[in-house]
């Protein structure tokens, strides 16, 4: 199994460089981290002494690696659930924050464990997400990773502006369905004829 590391090199590698996408609610963002969270961990690369654009544009693989395993691992507390769900959820909290684990608490919720949609990892998410993984071995993750795929096809029903990141199949900034699948098995994959007629209805 990935080091934590491991999993966060992976994430930054998926992320991408430096984009400024005006559909992209993040803004601009450099490597995944975003504007919004170097500005909230003050982080001024240039130091200037105001945490801007520049900022983003110069922030190093390595420096986001960092943020990503301090504020995005470790601060939320996702070495408290079962292991196998720890990577597509770390991956998913880059991606969506705290909805990334509250899309684990109402998959939980829906199979029948006590579980709230706060986005919060406590007590009860802790325990329902273990009851889980012992009662149904090897298939907390695979929930999660379905799961994770609708919400993301939810998401462009809801917001045309993010439709052309669940469109895309590169799987890097955007590609959104194929980052999901990437922790599936292949068997539980979307054809490329389905991914198409599940998004045929959008503008």
């Amino acid at each position: 199994m990935k080091t934590v590391r491991q999993i966060a090199e992976d994430i930054v590698a998926r992320e991408g460089g430096f984009v400024n996408d005006p559909a992209d609610p993040g803004g601009a963002t450099n490597h995944g981290v975003t504007l919004g969270t170097m500005r909230a961990l003050k982080r001024d690369v240039t130091g200037d002494g105001q945490v801007d654009v520049a900022d983003v544009r110069g922030l190093t693989s390595a420096e986001a690696v960092d943020i990503f395993i301090r504020h995005y691992f470790e601060r939320p507390g996702l070495a408290a659930l079962p292991p196998e769900v720890q990577p597509p959820l770390f991956d998913m909290y880059v991606n969506a924050g705290s909805g990334a684990v509250k899309v684990l608490q109402r998959m939980l919720a829906a199979k029948g464990y006590a579980c709230t949609a706060d986005g919060q990892i406590g007590p009860a998410t802790i325990a329902a997400a273990a009851t889980m993984a012992t009662l149904a071995p090897g298939q907390l993750a695979n929930a999660y990773g379905l799961a994770r795929r609708d919400y993301y096809y939810a998401l462009g029903d809801a917001r045309p502006a993010s439709r052309k990141y669940a469109r895309r199949r590169d799987g890097g900034k955007g590609g959104w369905i194929i980052r999901a699948e990437a922790f599936l098995p292949q068997s539980l994959w979307l054809t490329e004829a389905q991914h198409n007629a599940r998004t045929s209805g959008w503008k």
